[in-house]
């Protein structure tokens, strides 16, 4: 056999195909859900994009992940399944290779960071899972699973560096072109790089020319900086809301798979991400956590417009508690609520010429605090503490606009 014949053959072994994808599709279809695009008004609107939403968020367990742990623990020998599974995850593989045990009749624990979402751990052992929680980050818990696999022989479900993994997950490009055979570039959030690994795949198999974008975080940005620089770099700490994706160490063979078939890596902020949360939730009704919508936020990234563009909602396992944070900041930066003070005279009327004015530019009284002990002459003057609801920065413009023509100086609070 020619040299050339030899290391095309060790390749093939190190990536996956279309074949393993479109097999994938049919070992696990009577499970996974085909989950429907949706086009967003909205977001298409930002972007200057024809764009559209992969909502993974609905699938069965609430992410992707379902689909590799499911094609890979599928494949796994009798023996293997009898020894029993064991898998590292922030929270949603976690949950897709509980699901998938669950359904298979296999025995399986999971390593949860300390840090992963109370929801997340409580959905895992719903499914009849043993949980472990150890170390603060992914990577923690990923050496307590290895130490656990070889002390009990335990069959290990890596969460996006395996080949079996990362071809269940390109299934979902499959759905993509099926649905929107003209689609012109997939963006898809980027952890390890299972996930963008197995979509790569098959749509620059099906179709060359479409472009494969990955999204991560400004915090957690080791794939990016390994793609820019060609060479696998490790992040020395991740910082990010996006838990789902604070991988300090991209995987081995994913990064090969990126390097060859991924087009772009963008980054986005936490704020960004809270703002793709809020409008997601706000325009479209659909929960997602801050991992999951890193390419609804990546949007603003993209250097090309009136293209038909896919945002991949990776998943939506978020507890109400941090719902509640992300919609409040939310609402902050989209400037929907105007907290400020201004200084009052201690005289009868006042309060109400505040009133008039904030009535007249249709602004909405959340909360009002009036307190003559805040004001640095409490004899003469008191200071006027109001929270109103808006219809944007513009808006807050406006009252404030209206508030200087009448004489009082506005203070932002926030």
């Amino acid at each position: 056999m020619e040299q050339s014949s030899v290391v095309e053959k060790e390749n093939e072994t190190n990536c996956i195909t279309l074949n393993d994808v479109l097999e994938a599709r049919e070992r696990i279809k009577d499970i996974c859900i085909n989950t429907k695009l949706i086009y967003s008004s909205c977001f298409s609107k930002e972007s200057g994009n024809e764009v559209y939403i992969k909502p993974e968020n609905l699938q069965i367990t609430g992410a992707f992940k379902l689909r590799g742990a499911l094609n890979k623990i599928s494949k796994l020998s009798d023996d293997q399944k009898k020894r029993g599974l064991i898998a590292s995850s922030a929270g949603n593989h976690a949950q897709g290779v509980a699901y998938s045990a669950s359904k298979l009749g296999i025995k399986a624990t999971i390593v949860m960071p300390e840090t992963t979402p109370l929801i997340k751990v409580q959905a895992t052992k719903s499914y009849g899972v043993d949980v472990v929680l150890k170390g603060q980050i992914y990577d923690e818990a990923y050496e307590e699973a290895k130490r656990l696999e070889r002390e009990n022989g335990y069959t290990f479900i890596h969460p996006f560096d395996d080949l079996d993994v990362m071809a269940g997950q390109g299934t979902i490009a499959l759905e993509i072109i099926d649905e929107l055979k003209d689609v012109d570039a997939i963006l898809v959030p980027i952890g390890g790089g299972g996930l963008i690994s197995g979509i790569s795949v098959a749509a620059k198999a099906l179709n060359p020319n479409i472009k494969v974008i990955g999204v991560q975080s400004d915090g957690a940005s080791a794939m990016k900086v390994s793609f820019d620089t060609g060479i696998l770099t490790a992040s020395d700490k991740v910082d990010t809301i996006a838990d789902g994706a604070a991988v300090k160490q991209p995987g081995d063979k994913t990064f090969e798979v990126v390097k060859k078939y991924v087009d772009e890596i963008v980054t986005v902020s936490d704020a960004e991400l809270i703002e793709a949360a809020f409008v997601l939730l706000e325009k479209h009704k659909l929960v997602a956590e801050a991992t999951g919508v890193m390419s609804l936020a990546a949007l603003k990234r993209l250097n090309f417009k009136g293209k038909k563009v896919v945002s991949l909602i990776s998943g939506g396992n978020i507890d109400v508690v941090t719902i509640a944070s992300m919609l409040n900041n939310g609402l902050l930066s989209r400037g929907r609520i105007f907290c400020f003070s201004v200084k009052l005279q201690d005289s009868p009327g006042q309060l109400l010429n505040i009133s008039e004015i904030l009535a007249k530019q249709k602004a909405n009284v959340i909360k009002l605090d009036h307190n003559q002990f805040k004001a640095i002459d409490r004899l003469k003057d008191v200071m006027l503490e109001v929270t109103v609801e808006t219809n944007g920065h513009e808006h807050i413009q406006e009252i404030v606009k209206a508030l200087n023509e009448a004489g009082y100086d506005v203070y932002k609070v926030y």
